[in-house]
């Protein structure tokens, strides 16, 4: 295995080792790293903290137990995966069975079930809805950014966009977020100037408390 230098890149080769070999010890890690098991054990910490990483205790006959590290769920979902052009793949192939309209009613229902999974968490202040919006999105992988404006609009950027294969196909996909984003945050003056699906860097929407 060829390694290269850095913590970023020790970081990465722990848990491609992880992925390949599915469990390992501090010991064994060490020795293919060419690294101290201290060193390794800082590694680990911060991939655990992070949730990327768990380990399990093996009982042996003699000696102390071991531990042994594996890929947490997220550890797994943390490598590249082709989800977004399956996704088109069969939206495409069900477009041609059953026609557009289809595909418009699927991205409505999913609208109409995140509204009805998230409508609750909007309380207070717009501020406070917003910032809850945030939360919701950053979950769901968007790395948002929020910051209030002197006119007391907000702007809000998502760095990444989980459905930008989809949406670039798909442009319905975009525009029932943006009716989603309106009725959690009870206003219609949301304004978007960029976006993941047209090649933009970020999705970048302005948001002002304006009652619906």
């Amino acid at each position: 295995m060829v390694l290269t230098k850095g913590a970023s890149s020790t970081r990465e080769t722990i848990l491609t080792m992880l992925k390949q070999r599915k469990e390992q010890t501090v010991s064994e890690l060490a020795k293919d790293l060419g690294l101290t098991e201290m060193a390794v054990r800082r590694h680990l910490q911060g991939l655990e903290v992070e949730g990327l990483i768990e380990a399990r205790i093996v009982r042996q006959s003699m000696g102390r137990p071991l531990h042994k590290y594996f890929l947490t769920e997220q550890g797994k979902e943390s490598f590249p995966r082709n989800y977004g052009s399956l996704t088109v793949d069969f939206l495409k192939d069900l477009e041609e069975l059953s026609g557009q309209e289809v595909i418009t009613q699927l991205f409505e229902k999913r609208k109409e079930r995140l509204q009805e999974k998230y409508i609750q968490t909007m309380n207070g202040t717009f501020e406070e809805r917003v910032e809850a919006l945030a939360k919701i999105q950053n979950e769901n992988g968007y790395m948002v950014e929020v910051e209030k404006q002197e006119d007391g609009t907000f702007r809000f950027t998502e760095y990444n966009c989980p459905i930008a294969k989809v949406a670039k196909e798909y442009p319905v996909a975009c525009s029932c977020e943006h009716e989603l984003f309106q009725v959690l945050l009870n206003t219609d003056d949301i304004q978007q100037v960029s976006c993941v699906a047209k090649e933009d860097s970020t999705c970048c929407e302005y948001m002002l408390k304006k009652n619906k």
